[in-house]
């Protein structure tokens, strides 16, 4: 997640007299011109001077053709490069064009992800109400309230979730029928050398325990956002096998974060190439993810976009090859940026609510538009604005008026 984002002149002083003196100097030594150019008297006609030879002109410097030779390949590389880009950015600006179908708002299947202080003691009963007031007349069935995170060996300290069963009892209390599901996740030793490793089977056992343990607490699912998480790990895919066992056992929900989805094919493996970051699932790895678990969120933000259209366009993007791949059986939630940072991969001016969500009406529109298990997951409570709430209830959770 989620994160993230300089002279001086010189003078020359004068000294008029030695100058004078030494053009005294200098000028005494010159003959008189006339005594040069005057014939002596009787000595016949002056030949005319010999003309001075043309210096030869300097042979051209073999460095230069190889210079223009390498500037033209660099030119011609950076519009290989820039070609691709222009024309992908230029699609996204066009797919944010039209208008979204009728009915494409909220199913009431949203999700809101909490930080950890509703779990940790910080928060008072009074926060609780102020949260079910803020809810009530949207389409929020899920939060999935920080809880972790794990540890590297995937265990989970009980002090971690303190509040866990005073919290989830409160929400149960003051909104009936909404699911409270702990959020974990860690940092994966994918592209460091510390972190979580889930190629060790004794830390998957210790994930299955952590897990067992905040159902034990309470809890009524299970949300797990693993990063950096690389496209094909047949390690993950074995831990969410094992993890829908468990959590179906308990009738208790297995959701999880999910990366983008290559906006072009393979662009993870040419972005890891380049930068040793995939970022991105293939479109098939984001299906076998999907068809392993009850929720999948999209973390839709980060998108590197400088605009609204581009963002916008994006997510319509992101949205129909999500749908695509999707169980009809799984409920596909679309993130939405509820936080504002300028940093590298995200501008707060160009990933805005009402952006994203435009995007994902019109994904919908375009691929699913009577899709019933689908929604939005907005990205976070405590830096959420009043604006964004407004966009969301505006432009996804408010019911439109009939038609007269």
């Amino acid at each position: 997640m989620g994160g993230k984002r300089m002279d001086e002149a010189r003078g020359d002083d004068g000294h008029a007299d030695e100058n004078a003196a030494r053009d005294d100097a200098n000028t005494a030594d010159i003959p008189d011109p006339d005594a040069t150019t005057k014939p002596a008297p009787d000595a016949g006609p002056v030949p005319d001077p010999a003309p001075s030879p043309t210096p030869p002109t300097p042979p051209a410097s073999p460095s230069r053709p190889r210079k223009r030779r390498i500037l033209r390949l660099l030119a011609a590389l950076l519009a290989l490069l820039l070609l691709p880009l222009l024309t992908a950015e230029t699609a996204l600006r066009i797919n944010y064009t039209g208008d979204p179908a009728p009915g494409t708002r909220t199913r009431h299947r949203d999700a809101l992800w909490l930080g950890h202080a509703w779990v940790d003691g910080r928060k008072t009963d009074g926060d609780v109400r102020a949260l079910a007031r803020r809810l009530r007349e949207t389409g929020i069935r899920d939060l999935y309230v920080h809880s972790g995170p794990l540890e590297h060996d995937g265990t989970l300290p009980p002090s971690a979730y303190k509040k866990a069963r005073w919290f989830t009892a409160a929400v149960h209390r003051e909104l009936p029928g909404v699911r409270v599901q702990a959020w974990l996740g860690d940092v994966l030793a994918t592209e460091t050398p510390d972190g979580l490793r889930l190629e060790r089977a004794a830390t998957r056992t210790a994930i299955l325990a952590s897990t067992r343990a905040v159902l034990d607490a309470g809890f009524q699912g299970a949300h797990f956002d693993l990063e950096p998480l690389h496209s094909g790990d047949r390690n993950y895919l074995a831990l969410l096998d094992d993890l829908r066992d468990l959590t179906h056992a308990r009738g208790a929900v297995l959701s999880v974060a999910a990366h983008q989805i290559d906006p072009l094919p393979a662009f993870h493996s040419f972005w890891g190439t380049t930068t040793g970051h995939p970022k991105w699932w293939s479109q098939a790895f984001f299906g076998q993810v999907a068809r392993r678990v009850d929720q999948i969120a999209v973390m839709s933000y980060d998108t590197m976009q400088p605009s609204q259209s581009l963002y916008g366009g994006y997510v319509a993007q992101q949205t129909s090859l999500a749908l695509e791949v999707t169980p009809k059986g799984t409920d596909l939630l679309m993130g939405l940026p509820f936080y504002h940072e300028n940093r590298f991969g995200h501008w707060a001016h160009a990933e805005t609510v009402p952006a994203a969500v435009r995007g994902v009406r019109l994904g919908l529109s375009r691929t699913d538009a009577g899709r019933a298990r689908f929604g939005v997951a907005l990205y976070v409570d405590f830096a959420a604005t009043e604006a964004d709430w407004r966009a969301y209830r505006d432009g996804w959770a408010a019911t439109p008026p009939a038609a007269s």
